[in-house]
């Protein structure tokens, strides 16, 4: 599974989404971690209400089922949950190797809801339906 950290410093969760300029990719399973690429961004971050800037990170952040933040707007949030991705935002700055270890743990034991529905972006769904149940039949 794809995970997304938006951070300054490629450390730590550190950053605003809209304001980050890296956005840092793992593939995340309970046996082991990878960072797969940094995604940059320049210009002017900073500037509120420019939503004009979080389209190229939704899209980066579009193939990741978590995007760990220290904070995201409103807009950003509603903007990223569209794409299915869940974000999670971090109380104080934390490292990202701390939150690789806690995912991976909770991974290997009894994921909640919210985490096994993430652990499905991207696969198709199955359903297994009675070939012998009869609908509306008396």
């Amino acid at each position: 599974m794809k995970i997304a950290f938006a951070t300054q410093d490629l450390k730590r969760v550190d950053a605003h989404f809209g304001w980050a300029r890296n956005i840092a990719i793992y593939e995340v399973s309970e046996d082991s971690h990878e960072r797969l690429e940094v995604r940059r961004f320049d210009g002017d971050l900073n500037e509120d209400g420019n939503e004009d800037k979080l389209g190229p990170k939704i899209e980066a952040v579009a193939d990741c089922a978590i995007l760990y933040v220290a904070a995201i707007g409103g807009s950003g949030a509603a903007r990223v949950v569209a794409k299915n991705v869940h974000p999670v935002k971090v109380s104080s700055p934390e490292l990202i190797e701390d939150l690789l270890g806690q995912l991976r743990k909770v991974l290997a034991g009894t994921p909640p809801p919210w985490l096994r529905k993430a652990l499905l972006k991207g696969k198709a769904r199955k359903f297994a339906l009675d070939e012998e149940a009869t609908y509306g039949a008396e």
